[in-house]
């Protein structure tokens, strides 16, 4: 009668048009006009082969060569499971939630004791990351202080493999790691052509903020060009500490520093699998901490998705991570601003989601279930509100009319449960019923739901891929 459904998505943008030229054009002077360093002896004769401007280890880029690389790399990257599915679709606006790295510490979700991050608890989150339907791919959390410095990066990463068939967003301290966990993750997939199908592993570098690489990170940018592994290069830069204070200036160094590199994998292989993006945030000048709740840092994700998408390249974004120390009201807040605000901007693959507490410093199990259910939320609200005469209902008011209800008609049946209903976290109950129930407050209920989903028991790799996992790791060091 009103003819067909209607699809819209909500939508933010932080940029308008004329603004995105602008930030492209400034962009494009940065490294033109100032340049980035690089000392890497191979990245140096490449750029300088293919137009660069190389004064030393001062490198300045041509406009036409930063386009041509944007031109050059795809405008989108696929990953896939344990199982060779085609998962996680980084294209357009979609976006995927998934956790971080490199957390120090451990909160203990029954105890609430603060401890140092061990290769068992990569355990214990890589299986919570397997359960929890609302991360899509996951990364390692934190950094195993039980290992050898030398191998735990590849500790960690053998863990999440074990423990999560979910793809896998790796940091590692050097090419030989970067060699290990492409190796192993080769072994899962069952061969290179495998893995090239549906990419199980993606490499996360980062330069140095303001406009700096280390001759590592460029080894690991080259090599993952060459080996078909996806690549993520995400500066992190800080507003008024390692970038300028203005959140304009602070988003054209994030660019230009991400583009930089997209410019030396695609010289490296030209359609090299490249996502774009950085970590902008402020320095808090009261504390000098990097904040990861502030909404000067949603903002700037948001810019960034925008310009991901005029380049036409998949993006990696940054939400629900927070300052506070507890999975607590603050958390709560800072979390459901950030994922909201990323999931309208069409952030891609957006990190952080339950895996940092304290400013990037603290793993918690009970913050990871806590964000879990605020991603419902999220992905209800992204749902839209579809509009087609099944959903405009003229029929069903003009047969229940003035005064009547709808609780036994067969409209509610067929549409009631299109509402979100938390499983237990979030609590609706009058307060008599409450009281009833034990009268728990929201922490009693996190632990209690937090220790439910821990007893899960992931998907085993195969024995044969166990031992040679085995193998591998006695060649570490």
């Amino acid at each position: 009668m009103f003819g067909p459904e209607l699809t819209f998505r909500p939508r933010l943008s932080v940029l308008s048009p004329a603004q995105i030229e602008q930030i492209h054009q400034a962009t494009l002077e940065l490294l033109e006009r100032t340049g980035f360093q690089v000392t890497h002896p191979r990245a140096l004769e490449m750029l300088h082969g293919a137009g660069a401007r190389v004064d030393g280890k001062r490198v300045r880029l041509p406009a036409w060569m930063v386009e041509n690389a944007i031109r050059a790399a795809p405008s989108r990257v696929v990953l896939g499971n344990r199982k060779g599915e085609r998962t996680v679709f980084l294209e357009g606006d979609k976006y995927w939630y998934g956790p971080s790295v490199d957390c120090i510490d451990y909160l203990d979700p029954m105890t609430d004791e603060r401890r140092r991050f061990t290769s068992d608890d990569c355990r214990v989150t890589a299986t919570l990351a397997d359960v929890l339907p609302n991360y899509s791919w996951v990364m390692t959390i934190g950094m195993a202080d039980d290992v050898p410095p030398d191998i735990a990066d590849r500790v960690v990463a053998r863990q999440v493999f074990t423990y999560t068939e979910k793809p896998l967003v790796f940091c590692c301290k050097d090419l030989r790691s970067v060699r290990d966990i492409y190796d192993m993750a080769l072994v899962i997939a069952g061969g290179e052509e495998k893995f090239r199908q549906a990419p199980t592993i993606v490499h996360y570098s980062e330069p140095i903020s303001p406009l700096v690489y280390y001759d590592p990170a460029v080894d690991k940018i080259l090599y993952c060009a060459e080996s078909g592994i996806p690549l993520i290069n995400f500066p992190a830069p800080q507003g008024g500490s390692t970038a300028p204070a203005t959140f304009a200036g602070e988003v054209v160094q994030a660019s230009a520093e991400s583009l930089s590199g997209l410019v030396m994998a695609q010289l490296a292989r030209p359609g090299a699998s490249f996502i774009y993006g950085a970590f902008s945030t402020i320095m808090d000048m009261r504390t000098t901490i990097f904040s990861y709740g502030a909404p000067e840092m949603s903002l700037m994700t948001a810019a960034m998705a925008q310009m991901a998408q005029h380049y036409r390249l998949p993006f990696f974004g940054t939400a629900g991570c927070t300052d506070a120390k507890f999975p607590d009201a603050q958390a709560a807040a800072e979390v459901a601003f950030s994922c909201l605000a990323s999931a309208l901007a069409g952030a891609n693959l957006i990190h952080d989601a339950g895996s940092w507490l304290d400013h990037g410093s603290l793993a918690s199990p009970g913050f990871m279930v806590l964000v879990n259910e605020i991603l419902y939320m999220v992905n209800q609200f992204m749902g839209g509100l579809p509009v087609n005469d099944e959903t405009l209902a003229l029929d069903v008011m003009d047969r229940v009319g003035p005064g009547g209800h709808y609780l036994a008609d067969d409209h509610t049946v067929r549409h009631f449960k299109d509402v979100w209903y938390s499983k237990g976290l979030f609590d609706r109950t009058i307060y008599q019923l409450w009281q009833s129930h034990g009268a728990k407050r929201f922490e009693e209920r996190l632990a209690v739901r937090t220790a439910k989903v821990m007893q899960h028991k992931p998907a085993p790799l195969p024995d044969d891929v166990l031992k040679e996992l085995a193998a591998m790791a006695q060649h570490w060091s």
